[in-house]
C-alpha cells in the first residue's frame, strides 16, 4: 500500500476513536452528575475519570496526524 492510503486509514480510525471516547466520556459524566447520591464518596473519582476520557476524545478529534 502507498503512504497516502495508510495515512488516510490512520486518520480515519483516530477520528472514530476520538468520537467514540467523546461520547463515552460525555455519557459517563452525565450519569455521574445525575446520580451523585447513589455514588456517594466516589462521585469525585468518577467525575474526574469521565473528564479525562472526554478530554482524550476531544484531543483525538482536534489533533492532526503528521504528514
Amino acid at each position: 500500500m502507498s503512504e497516502e492510503g495508510d495515512t488516510f486509514w490512520v486518520s480515519l480510525s483516530e477520528k472514530f476513536l476520538g468520537l467514540l471516547l467523546t461520547i463515552i466520556g460525555a455519557l459517563t459524566l452525565y450519569f455521574t452528575v445525575t446520580t451523585t447520591t447513589a455514588l456517594g464518596v466516589f462521585t469525585g473519582l468518577f467525575g474526574f475519570l469521565s473528564i479525562v476520557v472526554l478530554g482524550i476524545g476531544v484531543f483525538l478529534l482536534v489533533v492532526k496526524p503528521p504528514e
